[in-house]
């Protein structure tokens, strides 16, 4: 998914074609939702998250300043509707291991046990990550989960990178010193 395209689907959507829009959604619909099921585990505040997200996008977009910078922009809209989710609940969310599964590959007992730890695991990290400060929990799974630069990180957030930079050294620093308090080490995440 290029920025020169997305800019050309705003553009196109801002001359009055609304299909663009539709086609907007349909690229960047899953990394949305899959954003904001990592923050918070929980497949229909994912999909209520997205939802709101692509509502506003869609009432705001004539004010994105840059076309180019869509990704970025939808981003922050995500991240400040998940924020807003926070203040307005008053709690963090609670991790369940039923949000998380996934079905076993194969029928085999290996498989089942490589699942079953998978699964184990994927509870672990997330229960850790809400422990994070929300700063640094955003970062961690913007930069680790998504895959964003430093530069866009900083975009989204309207932080500096260096900022950005330290968020993400203490974030990590903090789940590395939960996992040591949990006595877990790194072969609890390497499984078959």
């Amino acid at each position: 998914m290029t920025h020169m395209e997305d800019a050309q689907l705003v553009q196109d959507f801002l001359g009055g074609n609304h299909q663009a829009f539709n086609k907007l959604i349909g690229r960047w619909q899953d990394r949305i939702h899959h954003f904001a099921y990592r923050y918070f585990a929980n497949n229909d505040d994912a999909a209520e998250i997205t939802q709101k997200t692509f509502i506003k996008a869609y009432q705001k977009l004539n004010t994105l300043d840059d076309a180019g910078k869509f990704g970025s922009w939808l981003y922050r809209i995500a991240n400040n509707l998940c924020l807003d989710e926070l203040k307005r609940v008053g709690r963090k969310r609670a991790t369940s291991l039923e949000a998380l599964k996934t079905a076993p590959q194969t029928e085999t007992e290996r498989a089942a046990d490589s699942a079953l730890m998978r699964n184990e695991a994927i509870v672990l990290l997330h229960k850790a990550l809400l422990q994070l400060p929300t700063e640094q929990r955003m970062v961690v799974i913007m930069k680790e989960y998504e895959g964003l630069t430093f530069r866009e990180i900083a975009e989204i957030l309207d932080e500096s990178e260096n900022t950005v930079k330290s968020r993400l050294y203490y974030g990590l620093r903090s789940l590395k010193k939960t996992f040591d308090s949990w006595n877990i080490n790194k072969e609890v995440f390497s499984y078959d």
